[in-house]
């Protein structure tokens, strides 16, 4: 059995190094073998303090993807070309979908991507709700609506061509693939407060595009299963998307980071 403890949206970046230890030491009591993190780890600046504590206390791999919070006061871009470099000395830190199709048995595998809020889902580029990414990112600041949204349906399409080639490798060769992201890519994952987000936060909630390739990918595969692993809007909820996705989202509170959940793979064989 492989025991894969799942965590996300864990803002490490409000909390002191006192609590940051014990919740590392918390996160260890239930003895997993690999960590997985959906993003909103800490923001840029801090990133790479924050991974450097958690490989210290955790001694095991640690697979994560990037959220919208981890480029705070940072560059998208930026991270991506630098991260790589910093990781080169860290073995048990992770990046997906650096790592690409990430073998946890015989039958099981595991991807991932950090995906992003694309726009258009709700009530689209009409919403009135303003993040703070749109002030925090560099790519994101100074723009008016149009042009704002105009990057945000860039980056969702950039997450679909980045994405869907690992999908359809890892469907090829796995009976069941776990895909670990952080923006929902439906809006029935969307969760906030126990319901599904409202026509103003859905086009920041959810990746749309991704969404529907998802959907027409698992069409060509209809006898495999995709279980994907999602956060960002803080509020958890499980979906069934079709016969053969699945959807957790997980719940969170700034100030207090948790583990989700403990998955089990058996190594022999996925049932």
């Amino acid at each position: 059995m492989k025991r894969l403890a799942w965590l996300t949206d864990i803002h490490l970046d409000f909390l002191q190094l006192e609590s940051i230890q014990e919740f590392c030491y918390a996160a260890l009591e239930a003895d997993p073998d690999v960590f997985l993190i959906g993003g909103d780890i800490s923001i840029a600046p801090m990133l790479h303090t924050h991974l450097r504590i958690i490989e210290h206390y955790w001694k095991r791999p640690v697979y994560f993807v990037l959220g919208n919070h981890d480029y705070y006061r940072g560059s998208i871009d930026g991270l991506r070309r630098e991260l790589p470099a910093f990781l080169q000395e860290h073995d048990n830190l992770k990046w997906l979908p650096l790592e690409g199709v990430v073998e946890l048995s015989p039958d099981v595998a595991l991807i991932g991507h950090g995906l992003w809020a694309d726009g258009r889902l709700g009530a689209g580029s009409a919403s009135q709700i303003l993040l703070n990414d749109y002030a925090l990112i560099e790519e994101l600041t100074g723009l008016g609506q149009k042009e704002l949204f105009k990057r945000l349906y860039a980056l969702g399409d950039r997450a679909v061509a980045e994405f869907e080639p690992l999908l359809r490798r890892a469907l090829a060769e796995y009976k069941h693939v776990y895909a670990l992201v952080h923006v929902p890519p439906f809006q029935e994952s969307a969760w906030y407060n126990h319901h599904i987000s409202d026509e103003q936060y859905l086009p920041h909630f959810a990746c749309h595009a991704v969404g529907e390739m998802i959907r027409d990918v698992m069409r060509d595969y209809s006898e495999k299963r995709l279980t994907i692993l999602c956060g960002h809007t803080h509020g958890a909820g499980e979906s069934r998307i079709a016969d053969n996705i699945f959807v957790k989202t997980g719940g969170a509170r700034y100030g207090h980071p948790k583990v989700q959940e403990i998955l089990v793979v058996d190594e022999r064989q996925d049932p």
